[in-house]
């Protein structure tokens, strides 16, 4: 073995998802052990999700992997952190690599927590001519690591971060190699608790929108896409070897090209193949045509994000959609028989409690069968986050935080919004039962929604000062 890959999620500490219990496999590990195995790199995947911290410290004890490759996000950052100092106490001459979406923009503190080296963007050939190199020199790094783009290391005790790397212009060969984990245990979760199961496929890198609090950290604004004869090949493979119930399609956009729509539901047809699938997308990438062929290739489920039902809101997170097209959307995606869903953002820079009124009132309007929400909160590299980066009121020390817990300054304080989703999610449910029945459960709603309105008035305030925001999208 030349490289053992992980990822440093475990299902036992995650107490929300153990009760959603509708895990994914990490993609992106396995698309580079694919890559790696095409160039005859040895390489090992230890999947973390189905074990325990002890167990995977046990692995790496036993092992001694002369590389270790971990792919770092958002919710993974502090137990890689605490990998990388079990590794230098207990495995010397073990090389810590760390890629994913958290490392672009805190290459320099990973590579002073212990790291040896940050691998930048899209991994697959910067994996690849790394570890060819590594191994040539007894997996030692020196002076050669300034001729590898797209990585960043410390050459004595001084922060180097080498051009970027050109992204990989045809995705048609990238297939993840499934096969090096226990794909069943994942469907078998997903069938004990819901009764069907899914796999996750991914058709597109990158996407070409500027929302303002979305990361970019990896594919950048690019747009490529594996053509729809790849696509159905490796659904055909998924079909013949794990039969899945469902799919979820994990793209950004999922319909953003409809040329690229119909030639897939054209293959699909051709080779008699369905096989129940959700996605994502965007409002103003959808319309008749494009729903008719959604349905006529096997989506069961699209989620179309607006964040908000205040246009003032979109406006401001450089969204670029007209609201009342999202609730066109979702209501005529309902029409055809395809469940809809849509993601909520409160608390966003500038939002103001009428804003929070106007979404429940989008939310009532358009009647998606399903809605998340969220409280805003800033990634480093986003612009969100330069606008707000002045006004934080957080204090964080970055080796034993994430993102996730910085605040900033916002119309109201941070208790407001806690109720103010509670506020939103039991209005609308409650509005949702009130067409059908009204029963002492469906009371309780309104009840627990008027309880949160008064916790919001309770926690109301004014800012400190008064912030200004532009929603210019130069």
């Amino acid at each position: 073995m030349d490289v053992l890959l992980s990822h440093g999620y475990f299902l036992e500490d995650d107490v929300k998802e153990q009760r959603i219990m509708r895990p994914y496999p990490p993609l992106g590990i396995l698309y580079i052990a694919a890559y790696l195995e095409r160039h005859a790199i040895k390489n090992e995947v230890y999947d973390t999700t189905f074990s325990s911290k002890r167990n995977f410290q046990d692995h790496l004890l036993h092992t001694k992997p002369p590389l270790l490759a971990l792919y770092v996000n958002l919710m993974t950052k502090l137990n890689i952190l605490e990998t990388i100092r079990f590794v230098k106490k207990n495995l010397p001459a073990t090389r810590v690599i760390l890629g994913g979406p958290e490392v672009k923009h805190s290459a320099e503190n990973f590579l002073r927590a212990g790291a040896d080296i940050i691998a930048i963007g899209e991994g697959e050939e910067t994996m690849r001519e790394l570890v060819t190199t590594l191994s040539e020199h007894q997996y030692i790094p020196g002076s050669f690591l300034k001729d590898i783009k797209g990585i960043a290391f410390l050459q004595d005790d001084r922060f180097v971060e080498n051009p970027e790397r050109d992204k990989i212009k045809d995705i048609n060969e990238l297939v993840p190699a499934r096969h090096k984990i226990d794909l069943h245990r994942y469907l078998e979760a997903w069938k004990e608790r819901h009764g069907t199961n899914a796999i996750s496929v991914s058709t597109m890198r990158g996407c070409p929108y500027t929302c303002k609090w979305c990361s970019r950290a990896v594919y950048g604004l690019s747009y490529r896409r594996r053509s729809p004869e790849k696509v159905a090949d490796e659904l055909e493979t998924l079909q013949r070897e794990y039969r899945p119930d469902s799919l979820w399609f994990v793209d950004d956009v999922f319909t953003i090209s409809h040329k690229w729509l119909t030639a897939f539901r054209d293959e699909l047809q051709k080779r008699e193949l369905v096989i129940p699938y959700e996605c994502i997308t965007r409002a103003d990438r959808m319309n008749d045509e494009v729903i008719r062929l959604l349905k006529e290739t096997g989506c069961f489920r699209v989620w179309i994000g607006a964040e908000s039902g205040s246009q003032k809101v979109i406006d401001l997170m450089d969204r670029r959609v007209d609201v009342n097209q999202v609730r066109d959307m979702i209501r005529l995606t309902k029409n055809y028989g395809i469940e809809t869903g849509t993601f909520i953002m409160l608390g966003y820079p500038g939002e103001t409690e009428a804003d929070i009124e106007e979404t429940i009132h989008h939310l009532k309007e358009s009647n998606p069968d399903h809605f998340t929400i969220t409280v805003a909160y800033p990634i480093r590299g986003t612009e969100l986050y330069q606008e707000v980066e002045a006004d934080q009121t957080t204090s964080l020390e970055w080796a034993t935080s994430t993102d996730r817990e910085i605040d900033f300054k916002r119309s109201y304080s941070r208790r407001y919004y806690d109720f103010a989703v509670r506020h939103v999610i039991n209005e609308v449910q409650w509005a949702k039962g009130s067409q059908h029945a009204l029963n002492i459960s469906n009371m309780l709603l309104k009840v627990k929604s008027v309880t949160a309105k008064l916790g919001m008035i309770w926690h109301r305030q004014r800012p400190a000062k008064t912030l200004h925001y532009s929603n210019s999208t130069e």
